[in-house]
């Protein structure tokens, strides 16, 4: 990413890859919450799981997230924002979802697919620690990939969506020609975009 960070912009990445590698690489829970704050918290926006704190936050990590992350989870980085004690990366969290993943899927039995998603992770630092990520990614994405909505009569789409930000130059308003192109629609009239 980018090499041209100030010292503090630099300590708040780090930190942060700190906290990154306890959970991604080295899968202890306890190392992960020991970067966080007291009054820490992590809130996985669509589905609501994470916690609040120390004690929720290691029960969350040892027996929800970690264990319950595929192994071929792949984070691929597209960008990142550094400033006023805030870490904002994009990335697309790519798996395939071969075990239960109560954490972002609670209630969805391992359906062996593939899955890319482009996420984006608010975190807020003080004083060298993690005190909040906000994680924020498109479920209906999700769903798509996994067989379990069916995107042919909803304007959501698939992989595509991680796809498209990979490469902004694939074709953009698919959703809005395959709603014009339904006969009776009220769009059907519409000029192409």
């Amino acid at each position: 990413m980018n090499s041209t960070y100030t010292p503090e912009e630099q300590r708040l990445i780090d930190v942060w890859e700190g906290h990154l590698r306890c959970e991604f690489a080295d899968r202890d829970a306890a190392a992960t919450v020991a970067t966080m704050s007291d009054d820490n918290y992590v809130n996985h926006v669509p589905v609501m799981t994470g916690g609040r704190g120390r004690d929720e936050m290691l029960a969350f990590y040892g027996r929800h997230f970690i264990p319950k992350m595929p192994a071929d989870t792949r984070l691929t980085p597209v960008c990142r924002t550094v400033g006023q004690e805030r870490v904002i990366d994009e990335m697309i969290f790519a798996f395939t979802h071969d075990i239960v993943m109560d954490w972002m899927l609670p209630g969805v039995a391992p359906t062996g697919r593939r899955v890319e998603v482009p996420l984006v992770v608010v975190v807020q630092l003080r004083a060298g620690e993690v005190v909040c990520e906000r994680i924020y990614w498109d479920q209906a994405s999700v769903l798509v990939q996994l067989g379990l909505l069916d995107q042919s009569h909803l304007p959501v789409a698939g992989v595509d969506t991680a796809r498209k930000v990979l490469n902004p130059e694939l074709p953009s308003n698919d959703l809005i020609r395959r709603a014009a192109a339904k006969p009776g629609d009220a769009g059907s009239n519409a000029q192409s975009v």
